[in-house]
């Protein structure tokens, strides 16, 4: 196994990206984002942006910066096709918020037509659609709790409303249909998630109220233009703090990424763990906390992960897994039911993927139990199931066997992190790291 040494500057955050293309083509006047993932689902977002009217301008030779001319909070105007969110989940449940009250004087008849590929076709939606509801917004699911998904735009008016899950992307959908509300919108939540939509909005100006689990906000009849610089996203700084806990002899830095204490579980449970990870220069950029981190290689042992810990590392499940596997000790994890309405059905697709390398794996309704102790076996090829997370878990995985793991479509990476591939190998040096295509 070669050592892993060196610094990785990660893609912006892609959550974080999503929200500001969105908020600035609500806003009025131009705004700048740089930073983006330059991944599948921003682009998704982006070009649902342009089929709804919004003009979007390439800045920069890397992709990497736009500029947006907002319409103004009710500007959107129909598309002439449904719009296309790809793979993205975060695409098409916060334009079902934003387009139930769109009623920006386009006449009567105004519907707007969401659809994905294939995945994102058998993700749930109803747990958008139904608290939207109560707010007065009419949400149509022709195929059941699956796009594509009807939302014909009407006044709306502010409630209180539960989201039922632990989902940052239902709250959020619900505080961008309260943006557009008459009187005040509650949001309740069951445990708190990453809450970027709240500090984004109070960014642009907006009175949001947060106490005891709820989340309040007041409808506004406009927002300002606003530049946001996005920060490099936690969740694929973790496969590389993964790769280095894994290979022995490895040291990775990661600088300006988010560090926002919703979105730092991950590095949390390594700690319980006892893993040789910390932050450091920590700072605010726009409203976010950023820093750099820091992984060494060095033993790790197992843990019963607390529950209400989840939300604040669901999409790095799966990667804790592995590491868990092949620590000292058995690991249960659980709380996590959310992974099996992921890109893929997590649970098992991480189990199946670790079960290949020669772990002990029981899998449980809302997470696994691992026996621990595991030293990978290669040699075959891992199904992804068009999963960017579990195929780069095999490329993880595949960097301590020696033989190389092959995801089954390496390409599902391009959705949060095209240049996965070759930041992993120049890690490695000139030898090269066994890497989906390296």
């Amino acid at each position: 196994m070669t050592p892993l040494r060196g610094l990785v500057r990660v893609p912006g955050d892609k959550s974080i990206a999503h929200r500001a293309c969105l908020l600035a083509a609500l806003g009025s006047g131009r705004s700048e984002i740089r930073g983006l993932s330059g991944g599948g689902d921003n682009t998704s977002t982006l070009r649902c942006l342009m089929a709804l009217g919004v003009g979007v301008e390439p800045r920069g030779v890397d992709g990497r910066s736009v500029a947006i001319d907002g319409v103004g909070l009710r500007g959107l105007r129909a598309p002439v096709e449904p719009l296309d969110c790809g793979n993205s989940g975060t695409t098409m449940r916060l334009l079902i918020g934003i387009l139930a009250g769109q009623t920006g004087g386009q006449g009567d008849g105004l519907s707007f037509v969401l659809t994905g590929d294939d995945s994102l076709r058998r993700r749930p939606m109803n747990r958008v659609a139904k608290p939207m509801r109560l707010l007065g917004a009419r949400i149509e699911l022709p195929q059941g709790d699956h796009p594509p998904v009807v939302v014909t735009p009407g006044p709306l008016v502010g409630v209180r409303c539960e989201t039922g899950v632990a989902s940052a992307q239902v709250k959020s959908a619900l505080l961008l249909a309260g943006l557009q509300a008459h009187g005040r919108t509650v949001v309740s939540e069951p445990v708190p998630t990453r809450d970027h939509t709240e500090r984004m909005l109070r960014g642009l100006g907006v009175a949001v109220e947060v106490s005891d689990g709820e989340i309040a906000l007041i409808g506004c009849e406009a927002l300002p233009a606003a530049d946001w610089d996005v920060p490099g996203d936690p969740s694929s700084a973790a496969f590389f703090v993964a790769a280095a806990l894994l290979v022995p002899g490895s040291r990775v830095e990661l600088p300006d990424v988010c560090v926002n204490p919703r979105r730092t579980g991950f590095l949390t449970a390594l700690g319980l763990m006892g893993a040789r990870v910390e932050l450091r220069d920590v700072r605010l950029q726009g409203g976010e906390p950023v820093g750099t981190i820091v992984a060494e290689y060095g033993p790790l042992r197992g843990l019963a992960l607390d529950p209400a810990r989840v939300p604040s590392l669901i999409d790095e499940l799966p990667l804790l897994a592995l590491l868990a596997a092949t620590a000292e000790g058995e690991t249960t994890i659980s709380g996590a039911a959310e992974l099996a309405v992921k890109e893929s059905d997590r649970i098992v697709a991480t189990a199946e993927l670790l079960r290949q390398a020669g772990a002990e794996v029981e899998i449980r309704p809302d997470g696994w139990h691992l026996g621990g102790g595991l030293r990978p076996r290669g040699g075959f090829v891992a199904a992804c199931h068009h999963d960017h997370r579990i195929a780069m878990c095999a490329a993880i995985l595949s960097l301590a066997c020696a033989e190389r793991i092959a995801p089954d479509n390496p390409e599902a990476i391009a959705v949060s992190f095209p240049d996965f591939t070759r930041a992993l190998a120049r890690l490695s040096g000139p030898t090269g790291a066994r890497a989906p295509g390296a």
